[in-house]
C-alpha cells in the first residue's frame, strides 16, 4: 500500500519542484477512482535533482518491474541521463516524469496547477483541463472513463 504522506512529505521537506499530476491529481479534483501510485512531473534542474535523490534514498527507489538484482544506481546522474521514471520504494509506486504528454516539461506544466492543502501542507497539481489533456494526449484505454469522469466533473463545476 502506498504512504502518500511519507512520500509527499520527504519530497516537500527537501525541497523538491514537482507537480501532482495522474490518479491523485483526478481525486484531488473530485475523481471516484482509485490509485495506487504517486505520479509527479519534476524540474529538471541538477539542484532539483540532488534533492529528489535525498528525498526519496531513504526508501530504496528502485526501477518498477525490473528483474531482482538488475544495477540500477539512484542518483542525479541517473535521474540527469533518464526522463520518466517508475519506481517502486518502501513507501509504494512513484512515477517521475520529465515531461508530461499533451503539455510538456516542468515550466509548461506549473502554469496550469491548483493548490490544495494535503496533509497539512499546500500541494501543486495539475488544473482538470490541462489533466484531461494530458490523458487525452497519453491514450490509454484505462484513461477513457477517467476523461469522461473528469469532464462531468468539470461541467458541475461550470454550472
Amino acid at each position: 500500500m502506498i504512504q502518500f504522506r511519507t512520500l509527499l512529505s520527504a519530497l516537500q521537506s527537501n525541497g523538491v519542484a514537482f507537480v501532482i499530476i495522474g490518479g491523485v491529481a483526478a481525486t484531488l479534483h473530485g475523481s471516484a477512482r482509485v490509485t495506487y501510485d504517486l505520479d509527479l512531473i519534476y524540474e529538471r534542474s541538477p539542484d532539483n535533482l540532488e534533492r529528489i535523490v535525498a528525498a526519496l534514498k531513504p526508501y530504496d527507489p528502485y526501477l518498477r518491474g525490473a528483474p531482482p538484482g538488475l544495477p540500477f544506481k539512484f542518483d542525479s546522474e541517473t535521474l540527469k541521463r533518464g526522463l520518466n521514471f517508475t519506481l517502486t520504494t518502501t513507501e509504494g509506486p512513484i512515477d517521475l516524469l520529465g515531461e508530461l504528454s499533451g503539455i510538456g516539461p516542468y515550466d509548461t506544466v506549473a502554469q496550469h496547477t491548483v493548490e490544495a492543502e494535503l496533509f497539512g501542507s499546500t500541494v501543486h497539481f495539475l488544473d482538470i483541463d490541462a489533466l484531461i489533456t494530458s490523458k487525452k494526449a497519453a491514450g490509454r484505454a484505462k484513461d477513457l472513463e477517467a476523461i469522461a469522469e473528469l469532464e462531468t466533473i468539470k461541467e458541475e463545476r461550470q454550472r
